[in-house]
Protein backbone atom coordinates (compact mmCIF):
# COMPACT_ATOMS: atom_id res chain seq x y z
CA UNK A 1 0.00 0.00 0.00
CA UNK A 2 2.78 2.43 0.92
CA UNK A 3 4.63 1.62 -2.29
CA UNK A 4 1.48 2.19 -4.36
CA UNK A 5 1.01 5.56 -2.68
CA UNK A 6 4.64 6.47 -3.36
CA UNK A 7 4.23 5.59 -7.01
CA UNK A 8 1.13 7.75 -7.28
CA UNK A 9 2.98 10.68 -5.73
CA UNK A 10 6.13 10.37 -7.83
CA UNK A 11 4.88 9.30 -11.24
CA UNK A 12 3.27 11.75 -13.60
CA UNK A 13 1.50 10.44 -16.70
CA UNK A 14 2.64 12.16 -19.84
CA UNK A 15 -0.64 12.84 -21.64
CA UNK A 16 -1.49 16.45 -22.36
CA UNK A 17 -4.68 17.66 -20.72
CA UNK A 18 -5.06 20.86 -22.71
CA UNK A 19 -4.48 22.17 -26.24
CA UNK A 20 -0.87 23.13 -26.88
CA UNK A 21 0.46 26.51 -27.89
CA UNK A 22 1.82 27.09 -31.39
CA UNK A 23 5.30 28.02 -30.14
CA UNK A 24 8.02 26.77 -32.47
CA UNK A 25 11.12 26.78 -30.24
CA UNK A 26 10.20 23.98 -27.82
CA UNK A 27 12.01 20.74 -27.03
CA UNK A 28 11.06 17.22 -25.83
CA UNK A 29 13.19 18.41 -22.84
CA UNK A 30 16.75 18.71 -24.07
CA UNK A 31 15.88 17.47 -27.56
CA UNK A 32 16.44 18.50 -31.15
CA UNK A 33 14.15 19.36 -34.07
CA UNK A 34 13.34 16.35 -36.24
CA UNK A 35 13.37 16.66 -40.03
CA UNK A 36 10.70 15.39 -42.40
CA UNK A 37 10.90 11.63 -42.83
CA UNK A 38 13.24 11.07 -39.86
CA UNK A 39 10.48 9.39 -37.81
CA UNK A 40 7.92 8.28 -40.42
CA UNK A 41 6.18 6.02 -37.88
CA UNK A 42 5.39 8.91 -35.51
CA UNK A 43 1.86 10.30 -35.35
CA UNK A 44 0.13 12.98 -33.32
CA UNK A 45 -2.97 11.70 -31.54
CA UNK A 46 -5.64 14.39 -31.45
CA UNK A 47 -8.80 14.73 -29.39
CA UNK A 48 -11.31 17.21 -30.80
CA UNK A 49 -8.51 18.51 -33.09
CA UNK A 50 -6.00 19.19 -30.25
CA UNK A 51 -2.78 17.19 -29.82
CA UNK A 52 -2.90 15.05 -26.68
CA UNK A 53 -0.37 12.24 -27.21
CA UNK A 54 1.96 10.52 -29.60
CA UNK A 55 1.61 7.17 -31.29
CA UNK A 56 3.35 4.80 -33.69
CA UNK A 57 2.20 3.33 -36.99
CA UNK A 58 2.55 -0.47 -36.80
CA UNK A 59 0.27 -1.34 -39.75
CA UNK A 60 -1.55 0.71 -42.42
CA UNK A 61 -4.67 0.95 -40.27
CA UNK A 62 -3.24 0.44 -36.75
CA UNK A 63 -1.65 2.93 -34.33
CA UNK A 64 0.01 1.86 -31.07
CA UNK A 65 -0.25 4.32 -28.17
CA UNK A 66 -0.63 4.46 -24.38
CA UNK A 67 -3.85 3.38 -22.67
CA UNK A 68 -3.91 6.47 -20.45
CA UNK A 69 -4.10 8.63 -23.59
CA UNK A 70 -7.52 7.23 -24.45
CA UNK A 71 -9.08 6.59 -21.04
CA UNK A 72 -10.32 8.55 -18.05
CA UNK A 73 -11.86 7.77 -14.68
CA UNK A 74 -15.66 7.72 -14.61
CA UNK A 75 -17.63 9.17 -11.68
CA UNK A 76 -18.01 5.68 -10.19
CA UNK A 77 -14.25 5.08 -10.34
CA UNK A 78 -14.39 2.74 -13.32
CA UNK A 79 -12.29 3.14 -16.44
CA UNK A 80 -13.94 5.07 -19.25
CA UNK A 81 -12.62 4.67 -22.79
CA UNK A 82 -12.65 7.80 -24.94
CA UNK A 83 -15.10 7.63 -27.82
CA UNK A 84 -13.36 6.95 -31.11
CA UNK A 85 -15.50 9.71 -32.63
CA UNK A 86 -13.45 12.27 -30.68
CA UNK A 87 -10.10 10.97 -31.90
CA UNK A 88 -7.98 11.38 -35.01
CA UNK A 89 -4.30 11.14 -35.91
CA UNK A 90 -2.00 13.34 -37.98
CA UNK A 91 0.73 11.45 -39.84
CA UNK A 92 3.46 12.31 -42.33
CA UNK A 93 4.69 15.59 -40.85
CA UNK A 94 6.95 16.93 -38.10
CA UNK A 95 4.52 19.82 -37.58
CA UNK A 96 1.77 18.80 -35.17
CA UNK A 97 -0.52 21.58 -36.44
CA UNK A 98 -0.27 21.28 -40.22
CA UNK A 99 0.84 19.12 -43.12
CA UNK A 100 0.66 15.39 -43.61
CA UNK A 101 -2.71 13.66 -43.44
CA UNK A 102 -5.41 13.57 -40.77
CA UNK A 103 -7.32 10.30 -40.38
CA UNK A 104 -10.17 9.58 -37.99
CA UNK A 105 -10.10 6.75 -35.46
CA UNK A 106 -12.79 4.09 -35.87
CA UNK A 107 -12.07 1.88 -32.83
CA UNK A 108 -10.10 2.02 -29.57
CA UNK A 109 -8.71 -1.18 -28.00
CA UNK A 110 -7.34 -0.80 -24.46
CA UNK A 111 -5.31 -3.49 -22.70
CA UNK A 112 -7.73 -5.33 -20.42
CA UNK A 113 -5.23 -5.31 -17.53
CA UNK A 114 -4.33 -1.62 -17.72
CA UNK A 115 -4.05 0.15 -14.36
CA UNK A 116 -1.60 1.80 -11.95
CA UNK A 117 0.79 2.71 -14.80
CA UNK A 118 1.09 -0.95 -15.88
CA UNK A 119 -0.04 -2.50 -19.18
CA UNK A 120 -0.35 1.07 -20.45
CA UNK A 121 -0.98 -0.04 -24.01
CA UNK A 122 -3.76 0.69 -26.50
CA UNK A 123 -4.44 0.23 -30.20
CA UNK A 124 -6.27 2.63 -32.48
CA UNK A 125 -7.96 1.26 -35.58
CA UNK A 126 -8.21 3.95 -38.25
CA UNK A 127 -11.30 4.39 -40.39
CA UNK A 128 -9.13 4.09 -43.50
CA UNK A 129 -5.61 2.77 -44.13
CA UNK A 130 -2.64 5.09 -44.42
CA UNK A 131 -0.77 5.21 -47.71
CA UNK A 132 2.90 4.55 -47.06
CA UNK A 133 5.50 6.97 -48.41
CA UNK A 134 8.87 8.45 -47.49
CA UNK A 135 7.20 10.22 -44.55
CA UNK A 136 4.59 7.60 -43.54
CA UNK A 137 5.83 4.11 -42.65
CA UNK A 138 5.19 1.39 -40.09
CA UNK A 139 7.87 0.53 -37.56
CA UNK A 140 8.60 -3.11 -36.61
CA UNK A 141 7.84 -4.25 -33.07
CA UNK A 142 10.81 -5.22 -30.90
CA UNK A 143 11.78 -8.83 -31.60
CA UNK A 144 14.14 -9.16 -28.63
CA UNK A 145 14.46 -7.56 -25.21
CA UNK A 146 16.46 -4.33 -25.11
CA UNK A 147 20.01 -4.79 -23.84
CA UNK A 148 21.00 -2.83 -20.74
CA UNK A 149 22.83 0.37 -21.65
CA UNK A 150 21.41 0.55 -25.17
CA UNK A 151 20.96 3.96 -26.74
CA UNK A 152 17.22 4.48 -27.22
CA UNK A 153 15.76 7.36 -29.22
CA UNK A 154 12.52 8.97 -28.05
CA UNK A 155 10.42 11.45 -30.00
CA UNK A 156 7.34 13.57 -29.46
CA UNK A 157 5.68 16.95 -29.19
CA UNK A 158 5.82 17.03 -25.38
CA UNK A 159 6.39 20.09 -23.22
CA UNK A 160 9.75 21.76 -22.55
CA UNK A 161 9.35 21.41 -18.79
CA UNK A 162 6.61 20.40 -16.36
CA UNK A 163 3.78 22.82 -17.13
CA UNK A 164 5.93 24.64 -19.69
CA UNK A 165 5.52 25.50 -23.36
CA UNK A 166 5.05 22.90 -26.09
CA UNK A 167 6.84 22.65 -29.43
CA UNK A 168 5.15 22.77 -32.78
CA UNK A 169 7.93 20.75 -34.43
CA UNK A 170 8.63 17.13 -33.49
CA UNK A 171 11.52 16.71 -31.04
CA UNK A 172 13.84 13.78 -30.35
CA UNK A 173 16.44 12.82 -27.77
CA UNK A 174 18.66 9.83 -26.95
CA UNK A 175 18.33 8.06 -23.59
CA UNK A 176 19.85 4.88 -22.12
CA UNK A 177 18.04 1.68 -21.10
CA UNK A 178 18.34 0.46 -17.52
CA UNK A 179 18.28 -3.06 -16.10
CA UNK A 180 15.13 -4.57 -14.61
CA UNK A 181 16.51 -4.17 -11.08
CA UNK A 182 17.44 -0.53 -11.71
CA UNK A 183 13.94 0.07 -13.05
CA UNK A 184 12.34 -1.53 -10.00
CA UNK A 185 14.47 0.50 -7.59
CA UNK A 186 13.47 3.71 -9.39
CA UNK A 187 9.74 3.03 -9.79
CA UNK A 188 8.96 0.56 -6.95
CA UNK A 189 7.05 -1.42 -9.59
CA UNK A 190 8.00 -5.09 -9.38
CA UNK A 191 7.35 -5.96 -13.00
CA UNK A 192 9.08 -6.94 -16.22
CA UNK A 193 6.58 -4.99 -18.32
CA UNK A 194 8.41 -1.65 -18.14
CA UNK A 195 11.54 -0.31 -19.78
CA UNK A 196 13.14 2.53 -17.83
CA UNK A 197 15.19 5.07 -19.78
CA UNK A 198 17.89 7.05 -18.01
CA UNK A 199 19.02 10.57 -18.83
CA UNK A 200 20.82 13.52 -17.30
CA UNK A 201 18.99 16.51 -15.84
CA UNK A 202 17.25 18.67 -18.42
CA UNK A 203 16.46 15.76 -20.74
CA UNK A 204 13.71 13.19 -21.25
CA UNK A 205 9.99 12.96 -21.93
CA UNK A 206 7.24 15.32 -20.77
CA UNK A 207 3.48 15.93 -21.00
CA UNK A 208 2.30 15.43 -24.57
CA UNK A 209 4.90 12.73 -25.30
CA UNK A 210 2.68 9.96 -23.88
CA UNK A 211 2.03 7.06 -26.21
CA UNK A 212 4.97 8.06 -28.37
CA UNK A 213 7.78 5.79 -29.49
CA UNK A 214 11.10 4.74 -28.04
CA UNK A 215 13.16 3.08 -30.76
CA UNK A 216 16.39 1.12 -30.87
CA UNK A 217 18.02 -0.42 -33.94
CA UNK A 218 15.02 0.51 -36.07
CA UNK A 219 12.51 -1.30 -33.86
CA UNK A 220 9.85 -0.01 -31.48
CA UNK A 221 10.93 -0.93 -27.94
CA UNK A 222 8.81 1.34 -25.73
CA UNK A 223 5.61 3.37 -25.40
CA UNK A 224 5.95 6.60 -23.40
CA UNK A 225 4.13 6.33 -20.08
CA UNK A 226 5.31 8.44 -17.15
CA UNK A 227 8.05 10.52 -15.57
CA UNK A 228 9.15 10.53 -11.94
CA UNK A 229 9.65 13.75 -10.03
CA UNK A 230 8.76 16.02 -12.95
CA UNK A 231 9.97 16.39 -16.52
CA UNK A 232 13.72 16.65 -16.99
CA UNK A 233 14.63 15.40 -13.52
CA UNK A 234 17.51 12.96 -13.03
CA UNK A 235 15.02 10.11 -12.51
CA UNK A 236 14.45 7.67 -15.39
CA UNK A 237 11.30 7.80 -17.53
CA UNK A 238 8.89 4.85 -17.61
CA UNK A 239 7.85 3.24 -20.90
CA UNK A 240 5.65 0.21 -21.54
CA UNK A 241 7.98 -2.49 -22.90
CA UNK A 242 6.90 -3.47 -26.41
CA UNK A 243 8.71 -6.82 -26.35
CA UNK A 244 6.82 -7.81 -23.18
CA UNK A 245 3.48 -6.81 -24.75
CA UNK A 246 4.28 -8.07 -28.24
CA UNK A 247 1.91 -11.07 -28.18
CA UNK A 248 -1.01 -8.91 -27.00
CA UNK A 249 -0.27 -6.30 -29.67
CA UNK A 250 0.03 -8.84 -32.49
CA UNK A 251 -3.16 -10.66 -31.45
CA UNK A 252 -5.33 -7.57 -31.02
CA UNK A 253 -3.97 -5.78 -34.08
CA UNK A 254 -4.35 -8.92 -36.22
CA UNK A 255 -0.78 -8.55 -37.45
Amino acid sequence: MMKSLLIACLAIALASAAPHSSQLDGRIVGGLDAVEGQFPHQVSLRQLTSHICGGSIIAPQIILTAAHCVTSEASDGSLKVTSAKQLSIRAGTVDRSSGGVVVNVAKVIVHESYGNFLNDVALLVLDQPLTYSAVIKAIPLASVDTAVGSEVVISGWGRLTTGGASPRLLQYNTLSSLSKNQCISSTFMFTSSLICLAHSAGNGACNGDSGGPAIQNGQLVGIAGFVIGGCGSTNPDGYAKVFYHRDWIVKNANL
